[in-house]
């Protein structure tokens, strides 16, 4: 994996730096292809359970590396779209930690994450139009999914910035944390961690996806989806430590 990319292990937590911080971390193909790297081994290793997406030296992500777009470079990869994973995020939950910036391209990573823990002095933005660019890396589509409509088409035309505060207010963000954002987002990433991973797995598969499904085919769909679970190991197991009052050993099976 590039240098541009650090990953680290704690807990059953995979922690993932952008580590371009002399860029503002922009993104380049070489921090695309470790985010992509690091996304596949987050969903391959059955000890993992949680993913935190997060940057180097104070900023999320600033956006596109503008001098390697200038070069032809593109930091996409085919299938995955920008930095690796807004088309394909993991199965497992992928938590952003927000310092600094989340900007353009930043922005558009972030909101390819499950849940944001963010520092109050971070600031958000799609600012593509200021530059005679389009949000295309999921910023106007995505957008208006988990903000309204209105205030993501402000965002969108003005290429203006939201603080913290604004952004947890409108839902956009799941905290807001006065110290280290990687610091709150490991405390919610062990919470999630020490649930069932089966469990955790698919209550994040049917809440991305029932939003498409017609009313009518939404409670078959579900129940395929659940009923491996109900029958695993790992529903056992959660029954037997509720009734022994004890931590539950979960198998992932």
């Amino acid at each position: 994996m590039s240098e541009d990319v650090l990953t680290r292990e704690e807990d059953g937590i995979l922690i993932v730096t952008i580590n371009r911080p002399e860029a503002k971390n922009a993104m380049n193909k070489a921090a695309a292809e470790g985010i992509a790297e690091a996304m596949d081994r987050l969903d391959a290793d059955d000890s993992l359970r949680v993913g935190i997406l997060t940057g180097a030296g104070g900023t999320f992500c600033s956006g596109m590396d503008l001098k390697g777009f200038l070069r032809g470079e593109s930091p996409s990869i085919k299938g995955r779209g920008f930095g690796g994973v807004v088309q394909a995020p993991p199965k497992k939950p992928l938590i952003a930690a927000v310092e600094g910036y989340a900007l353009a391209g930043g922005l558009e990573l972030m909101i390819a994450c499950d849940l944001v823990v963010a520092n109050a002095g971070a600031k958000f933005g799609i600012p593509e139009a200021k530059r005679g660019l389009v949000a295309a890396a999921g910023g106007v589509m995505m957008l208006p999914d988990q903000i309204p409509e209105r205030v993501a088409m402000e965002l969108a035309l003005t290429g203006e910035f939201i603080d913290a505060p604004r952004a947890y207010e409108l839902g956009l963000i799941n905290r807001v944390v006065d110290g280290a954002a990687l610091d709150g987002a490991i405390a919610l990433a062990n919470t999630i961690a020490a649930n069932g991973p089966l469990a955790v797995r698919v209550s994040k598969q049917i809440v991305k996806e029932s939003r498409g499904w017609p009313m009518d085919e939404r409670y078959d769909r579900q129940a395929r989806l659940i009923a491996p679970v109900f029958v695993s190991e790992d529903a056992r197991e959660g029954a037997a430590a509720f009734a022994e009052k004890r931590k539950p050993n979960w198998k992932g099976k």
